[in-house]
């Protein structure tokens, strides 16, 4: 069992955020982590977000990286 506190010094975890982002209306659905980086983009072109941060979360395993191939495969117009 870990407190908050465990989880920010042990595992890194910035503010106990195991999902990488608060889950608040500004950080959910479609403009997880950030509404800067939606939908598995960044403002860093090439770069991909697909792990916890992303839409539906960390608890939906895999779910993140699918969507996130997905999201790539669009943006270089490839079939998939």
């Amino acid at each position: 069992m870990y407190s908050p506190l465990d989880l920010e010094r042990v595992f890194g975890l910035t503010e106990s955020e195991n999902f990488h982002g608060r889950h608040e209306l500004s950080q959910i659905f479609s403009l997880r982590p950030h509404p800067k980086a939606a939908q598995y983009r960044t403002p860093i072109p090439g770069l991909y977000i697909c792990g916890a941060g992303a839409h539906p979360g960390g608890s939906v395993t895999g779910a993140p990286g699918y969507n996130a191939a997905k999201r790539v495969l669009k943006d270089r117009r490839l079939r998939f």
